[in-house]
């Protein structure tokens, strides 16, 4: 029984992913969703938004960058179980996510507003190639693994789990975190760019950054050592050709 609730709990997860990851990319780009990131009135003064907007974007970076760290995994783990640690981090990442698609303040003003239709379709045309990249590039790793489907399958059939190898793949040959080059590039690939929306963009670039300079590198030059190592010499962070 204990088996299959965990199985189903990842399938829960993994679906709420999915479904933030979806409704990101309409949140970002103003369309289709019924709350994206300019839609909607602000309830509150300006300082009260930006505050706000940032706390939800903290809470996210917090969530997202603790709870992925070794050192908590190793106390975490034992108390969940190896199985279905990942879905809980999913799920939560998720909910951090639809908390702030929720309660998201849009401030209107206009920084820059492009007014050519050839730029505007190169624009809308980068944000989308942005999140065909974070899609891609999950799958290049192992994106069921990366999204706790993996683990959960494998603990429901009893399948002893592998150790996580290091493997070099398409664009991870070009960079080392394309995942994290495709949100930049579709958070910054917008023809209007509001206040709200250069908050936002200019923060979750930042703390993409700082996550990976400060933190995940850190981790992958334990968990692989000397490979990573010349990894980090032979292949740019998130910048190709730099």
């Amino acid at each position: 029984m204990k088996k299959i609730v965990t199985f189903l709990f990842g399938i829960i997860s993994y679906l709420t992913f999915l479904a933030a990851f979806l409704y990101a990319v309409g949140f970002v780009g103003n369309f289709i969703v019924p709350k994206s990131i300019d839609t909607g009135t602000t309830t509150t003064d300006l300082l009260t938004a930006v505050t706000g907007n940032l706390i939800l974007l903290s809470l996210f970076a917090i969530q997202h960058s603790v709870m992925a760290r070794p050192a908590f995994k190793k106390w975490w783990t034992p108390i969940v179980g190896p199985a279905i640690e990942r879905s809980i981090y999913v799920f939560l990442a998720s909910a951090c996510l639809i908390l702030m698609y929720w309660k998201w303040q849009p401030i209107t003003g206009v920084i820059w507003e492009v007014h050519s239709t050839v730029l505007t379709t190169i624009l809308y045309a980068l944000f989308g190639v942005g999140w065909v990249i974070v899609l891609i590039s999950s799958f290049m790793i192992n994106h069921f693994e990366l999204f706790g489907l993996k683990q959960v399958y494998e603990y429901l059939k009893n399948i002893e789990p592998r150790p996580v190898a290091f493997k070099l793949t398409l664009f991870y040959s070009i960079v080392r975190h394309p995942i994290m080059l495709g949100f930049i590039i579709a958070f910054w690939s917008i023809p209007v760019m509001t206040v709200g929306h250069l908050i936002f963009s200019a923060t979750t670039t930042l703390y993409i950054f700082i996550a990976i300079t400060y933190l995940e590198e850190r981790d992958l030059l334990k968990m692989h050592g000397e490979k990573y190592k010349e990894y980090q010499a032979s292949v740019p962070k998130i910048i190709p050709f730099t």
